[in-house]
């Protein structure tokens, strides 16, 4: 039998055997099993990995990934009602146009001289998103919503140099997950039930969960996993104040053309995720998450991540843009970082500052007023259809919204039977006859109509 040929990859240089060898000999390496020696066999696996055939062409790959995407069902061909922190919004061309500019695309790093303007264009997010969030001080992006959450808490741990931290409205569960996770080692994570009518805070609850002191901080989301616009959330802050906790709320950036920000109502940080602004839905992205606080030199200590700032050049009326107390940042002091952050959703923040400029106050105001206006027609149509309850119907929704099903249907039958008919939604939530929906500028009263027609017709 003639002896097999080693494989030769086609985009992989370091497969070819003489390339391989050469490497290994620089190094004095025998094999690139010595490269995992000191992994326990007790724990290596001792198989094969269960890899596909190699293609050998391109054009073998092409039609092999096109096959692949073929699979996918996006929100452009079925009409979709889903949210739950991954919205389906209208992203202007002229989003797109910027940030697939070769030298925003393709910046992975570098610095002033060689960045071509991608630290001004950071700079101007941050300075566009302070002034929608009525804050001085707004990070580069992190990598998404649910780590700027659990990033916030940290901070406000390390500021207060206490452990125990509050949660006091409905949240996603898995970002209770990836929060739980991130500020698991050292600190106590406490979630306070809401009222299970309403889904508002329950004031008293939180108030015994504060008891006792050592809380570094309470935290609230406006609007909460279920869409509410809890009119407590002030209270929250004076009960936060009040145990001597720092208030940490979380918000949807697009509801603030209609909504008082956070730290208008006692927020010390606010954090978030901005896909709303402007950035499509990829396969449950992309998302990319910011943190913001007022200029208090204890809190902007505790950023992990990067700040651009402005500074003036040796040329009058020329400046530069560069970070903001680099050394405080894991890039900096590497492992002695208080936290890692290392690759930033910095394009997405490019992208968000785009979308706000052009927006501005007056576009930010109308898309706010027009979700809030089609949450409200939507709740009221879905109201009136036999076997759905919509819980706290004076409640004040903004794109999410629960409903409950009083008849047999459950949440699963329902969603499945929505789909065959070309309809998305709603997301299950953790009651079995509760689904929860979302709507957005982008739908129309006879999108919301239709739902609520098929939902009758499901339900007969």
């Amino acid at each position: 039998m003639a002896e097999r040929r080693p494989y030769i990859h086609p985009y992989i240089p370091n497969s070819v055997p003489t390339v391989r060898k050469s490497m290994l000999d620089a190094i004095g390496a025998a094999d690139v099993e010595d490269f995992y020696a000191d992994i326990p066999d007790a724990i290596r696996l001792k198989r094969p990995l269960d890899l596909p055939v190699p293609l050998h062409s391109e054009a073998e790959l092409t039609r092999h990934v096109e096959g692949l995407l073929s699979r996918n069902t996006s929100t452009r061909q079925l009409l979709s009602f889903l949210g739950a922190g991954c919205y389906q919004h209208h992203v202007p061309a002229v989003v797109d146009e910027v940030v697939n500019r070769s030298e925003f695309l393709t910046a992975y790093a570098g610095e002033p001289y060689e960045d071509h303007g991608r630290f001004q264009a950071l700079w101007e997010y941050q300075s566009l998103m302070a002034e929608l969030l009525e804050t001085d001080v707004v990070n580069v992006p992190v990598y998404d919503g649910f780590q700027a959450t659990a990033t916030a808490l940290r901070m406000a741990a390390r500021a207060t140099g206490l452990t125990r931290l509050v949660v006091a409205t409905a949240i996603d569960p898995d970002k209770l997950s990836k929060v739980a996770d991130y500020v698991r080692p050292g600190h106590e994570l406490v979630v306070v039930p809401v009222d299970p009518a309403t889904g508002r805070a329950d004031l008293a609850a939180v108030r015994e969960g504060l008891d006792g002191g050592d809380v570094a901080a309470l935290y609230a989301e406006s609007p909460s996993y279920t869409g509410l616009i809890d009119p407590a959330l002030a209270q929250l802050g004076e009960i936060a104040h009040a145990a001597d906790a720092l208030y940490v709320v979380g918000c949807n950036p697009l509801s603030l053309g209609v909504l008082a920000p956070p730290s208008a109502y006692g927020a010390d940080i606010t954090c978030g995720d901005i896909q709303p602004l402007g950035i499509h839905m990829s396969f449950g992205g992309g998302n990319a998450g910011f943190i913001a606080t007022r200029d208090d030199e204890d809190l902007v200590a505790e950023y992990p991540s990067r700040l651009f700032g402005l500074v003036p050049t040796a040329v009058e009326g020329e400046f530069g843009f560069g970070d903001v107390a680099y050394g405080r940042t894991s890039f900096a002091i590497r492992e002695e970082g208080k936290e890692w952050v290392g690759t930033a959703a910095a394009l997405h923040g490019i992208a968000a500052g785009v979308y706000l400029s052009l927006m501005g106050p007056q576009g930010m105001r109308e898309i706010g007023e027009t979700i809030l206006a089609n949450t409200a027609y939507a709740r009221g149509r879905l109201a009136d259809v036999p076997g759905i309850e919509v819980p706290d119907p004076d409640a004040v929704h903004f794109a999410d919204f629960p409903i409950r099903l009083t008849g047999s249907l459950t949440a699963e039958r329902v969603s499945e039977e929505l789909l065959r008919r070309g309809i998305l939604g709603g997301t299950p939530l953790a009651d079995s006859r509760a689904l929860l929906f979302c709507v957005t500028e982008v739908h129309t009263r006879t999108d919301i109509d239709r739902l609520a027609d098929t939902l009758k017709e499901i339900a007969q």
